[in-house]
């Protein structure tokens, strides 16, 4: 089990892994919590996979078995910049304006998205593990580009998983419930140097 990280421009290094992290994600946002985002019946693909954005993926004998992406909240994409900050001038439904406090605009803060974690992780360890990986992934990509910290809008349970796996993660935002998943969801925060306190591969 390994860690991989890239952006748009070096997933070619990596085979089809950026299309198999597409794919858990289509599994789990469309197929189980119902989330109508933009995919087809393999892949799930917004506004926000684009040339701004990095990859954190667990990758175990081939299959990807955990991953995320990372941005800039300097980023700007077309019409988008960065999803917390969309859904904060109302560009996005869904996500009320209220789960960010205000905007966020300094390239020290990098925003996270779209966690993910493959069925076939039963093991309460093995989950521990590749969470501790993605995580760590992510704070290192933020941290090689100058950024003090991390926020995403997630669910609120996540705040104990990575207070347990020594990441000092705490709410930034108020929390909400989705009616269309029935999660309860905020905005946390997190500084990137506390990667170094996660727990070592097991």
């Amino acid at each position: 089990m390994h860690n991989i990280t890239f952006d748009l421009s070096t997933l070619h290094e990596h085979g089809t892994a950026f299309f198999d992290y597409l794919r858990l994600r289509k599994s789990f946002f469309v197929d189980t919590l119902k989330w109508d985002v933009p995919h087809n019946e393999n892949f799930e693909m917004d506004q926000y996979d684009n040339p701004t954005t990095w990859y954190s993926l667990v990758i175990e004998e081939g299959r990807v078995l955990a991953g995320a992406r990372v941005m800039p909240t300097m980023s700007v994409w077309g019409q988008h910049t960065y999803m917390l900050r969309d859904a904060f001038q109302g560009k996005l439904g869904g996500i009320p304006d209220r789960a960010m406090p205000s905007e966020i605009v300094t390239p020290l803060v990098w925003e996270c998205t779209r966690l993910v974690l493959s069925d076939e992780l039963r093991e309460h360890t093995k989950r521990r593990r590749c969470l501790s990986m993605v995580v760590e992934g992510l704070s290192e990509i933020a941290s090689d580009h100058g950024a003090s910290e991390l926020v995403t809008l997630s669910t609120v349970s996540l705040v104990r998983a990575l207070r347990q796996l020594g990441f000092p993660a705490e709410r930034l935002g108020e929390a909400y419930r989705d009616p269309g998943d029935g999660r309860n969801y905020a905005v946390l925060k997190m500084p990137v140097a506390a990667s170094t306190h996660a727990i070592a591969a097991e």
